[in-house]
C-alpha cells in the first residue's frame, strides 16, 4: 500500500506527528522497534496530566489512541533501510518495501556514557541526564555530578537547587577561577580525584583513593547519536553540538532532503517527554503541509 506518510519511530515524539497526520484524514504508517530512550526509568515527569506515570503506560495509552483512526497502519519491527523512490520514499521492512510521499524520523538517539563501570547498569534508574525529570524525586537527597566535559559545569551549577551537590571533575577539565567563584557561590563541592567505579543500590561513587561517596542520585551527560543509519541513507544533513550529533532540522522540523521531517531527541540537543511530543506535533503539522504545498 501506498502511504501519505511513513513515520519511523512509535514513541512519544513518533505518535504525536503521525496523529496530527491521522486527523487530517492522511494515510499514516508508523514503523516502531520498540525501544524508547527511557525504557529504563520507572516514571516520567514534568509532562502535563502525565507526571509521575510509567513511560511505557504513556506511550500505551497513546498508540491504543492513535489506532482509532482508521486511517493509520502500525508495523512492529525495525526500518531497515530508507531511500528515495521517485517522487516518494521506499522503507524496507522484514516483509518487504513500502512506499510513502513524505517520512517523519522519530528515531530517537543512542547514549554513550562516559567509561566509569558500574554507571551504564544504573542508567535511568539512579544515573540520569536530565535534574527536570528525576531531581525532585531525590527529596533533597545527596547528589553528584559525574563530568564528561566542561559542559557539565551546567549541571553542576543546575542541580543545588534540588539538594547537596558534588562535582566530580574525574580528570576532563579544570574549572577556571571564575567557574570555582560560580561553583562556590552555588553550594557545589569539588572532587578532583578521579573516580574508579559506581556501585550501590543507589549509585554511590568509589574514588581512585578507595573513598566511597554516597550518593542519592548521580547525573552525567551522554554523548548522543541519532539511533540507526536511515538519516544517512536518505542524504539528511547530521550537525555537531557539544552533546553529540544530531539530524539538522529548521523551524517547522524539515531535513535537507526535501520530503523528510525529524523530530524528538534525534533532532533536539536536548532529551523530554513533553519536548518531544511538542515537536512531534509540529513536525506532523509540517509534513501536512508540505503534502499540499509541496516539499519545498
Amino acid at each position: 500500500m501506498m502511504y501519505e506518510a511513513i513515520v519511523i519511530g512509535g514513541s512519544y515524539a513518533g505518535i504525536s506527528a503521525a496523529l496530527q497526520l491521522a486527523r487530517a484524514r492522511r494515510r499514516v504508517l508508523v514503523i516502531d522497534a520498540g525501544e524508547r530512550r527511557n525504557r529504563f526509568a520507572a516514571t516520567s515527569h514534568g509532562f502535563l496530566g502525565q507526571d509521575g506515570r510509567a513511560p511505557g503506560e504513556i506511550v500505551a495509552e497513546a498508540r491504543d489512541q492513535l489506532l482509532r483512526y482508521p486511517n493509520v497502519a502500525w508495523h512492529s519491527g525495525l526500518a531497515l533501510s530508507a531511500r528515495r523512490a521517485g517522487e516518494g520514499f521506499a522503507v524496507e521492512i522484514g516483509d518487504g518495501a513500502v512506499q510513502g510521499d513524505r517520512v517523519v524520523l522519530a528515531v530517537g538517539v543512542s547514549d554513550t556514557l562516559p567509561d566509569v563501570p558500574g554507571l551504564a547498569e544504573r542508567w535511568g534508574r539512579s544515573v540520569f541526564h536530565c535534574p527536570y525529570c528525576h531531581g525532585y524525586e531525590l527529596n533533597q537527597g545527596r547528589i553528584g555530578v559525574l563530568a564528561g566535559s566542561e559542559l557539565s559545569m551546567h549541571h553542576a551549577l543546575l542541580l543545588p537547587d534540588w539538594g547537596p551537590t558534588t562535582f566530580f571533575l574525574n580528570g576532563t577539565f579544570e574549572p577556571d577561577a571564575e567557574q570555582r567563584a560560580e561553583l562556590e557561590r552555588r553550594g557545589a563541592v569539588v572532587e578532583r580525584t578521579p573516580v574508579a567505579r559506581v556501585t550501590g543500590e543507589r549509585a554511590d561513587v568509589v574514588l581512585a583513593d578507595g573513598r566511597e561517596i554516597s550518593l542519592d542520585g548521580l547525573f552525567t551527560l551522554s554523548r548522543t547519536r541519532p539511533s540507526g543509519t536511515l538519516a544517512g541513507q536518505l542524504g539528511c544533513r547530521l550537525e555537531e553540538s557539544p552533546m553529540g550529533r544530531f539530524i539538522a532540522v529548521d523551524g517547522i522540523f524539515r531535513t535537507s532532503v526535501p520530503g523528510v521531517m525529524a523530530c524528538g531527541d534525534a533532532a533536539r540537543a536536548a532529551g523530554s517527554v513533553a519536548l518531544a511530543v511538542g515537536d512531534g506535533a509540529m513536525a506532523g503539522v509540517s509534513t501536512h503541509r508540505s503534502l499540499i504545498f509541496g516539499p519545498g
